[in-house]
């Protein structure tokens, strides 16, 4: 990260899993999948190289189960990398976030548990404060679960605002129709949602310039998510982070 003036922004480099293997997937869709690598922590070491500091983590199999499926790579790039990773996906209940803890990830991210049971977000908040990260997934404005695969009618706004009532302190903003697209983020929403919450949002979903990123910076955002960008080359991460971010934990 690196200071303008009152702001600062973390670049995190996304690593997929599905199927044991690092991938990305086009809106959600389970579909619309390409392979990046067959060694997710080989990919995880290559962008910690290229100076990331912290690494987002999904396991994709997990978040449409409900179960988290590939803990075993999960452990071994918490364990192998020398910077603070995060994971979503299939983080259902309190025994498997302090099994998620144990590993030496840093932080845990919410989302369908969330909707489905507010009651595990209070209590995990009060036993974690910090560890806890709510994602909110948002298409055309409402929240989506189960892998995105199901939508909702519940405003993302509003129901940010119910989890910092729960004692959340840091969200997640993905906008799935631009997620894999290669678009550009939907700066007006996360605009209203910072506006609405008052608390870190680190922003995904389309990010797929230098220029987004410096207008993410300019927002005020903690930090923006990368993935599908930096796979294909649009973004790239070292010249990113030279002149958005820092080279260094």
């Amino acid at each position: 990260m690196e200071k303008r003036g009152d702001t600062t922004i973390e670049i995190i480099p996304a690593v997929d899993i599905r199927d044991g293997r690092c991938v990305r997937l086009y809106q959600g869709d389970y579909a619309i999948e390409t392979v990046f690598s067959d060694d997710p922590l080989d990919q995880a070491l290559k962008w910690q190289s290229l100076g990331a500091s912290r690494l987002h983590i999904v396991d994709l199999d997990g978040a449409a189960t409900g179960e988290i499926k590939n803990l075993g790579i999960i452990r071994n790039i918490a364990a192998g990398l020398l910077i603070p990773t995060q994971l979503g996906g299939g983080i259902r209940d309190l025994d498997t976030i302090s099994e998620v803890l144990k590993t030496g990830v840093e932080r845990v991210i919410l989302s369908t548990a969330a909707v489905e049971n507010p009651e595990l977000v209070r209590e995990a908040c009060r036993l974690y404060r910090e560890s806890v990260i709510v994602s909110l997934d948002a298409r055309d404005g409402n929240i989506a679960i189960h892998g995105w695969r199901t939508g909702t009618e519940i405003n993302a706004l509003e129901f940010a605002r119910s989890m910092i009532k729960l004692g959340v302190r840091r969200f997640i903003y993905t906008d799935i129709n631009r997620d894999g697209t290669l678009t550009e983020p939907d700066f007006s929403a996360i605009t209203e949602l910072m506006e609405a919450v008052r608390v870190p949002v680190t922003a995904a979903g389309g990010i797929s310039s230098l220029n987004h990123l410096k207008i993410l910076q300019k927002l005020g955002v903690e930090g923006a998510i990368v993935g599908k960008a930096i796979y294909t080359g649009d973004i790239d991460l070292k010249k990113a982070l030279a002149e958005i971010g820092k080279l260094s934990p």
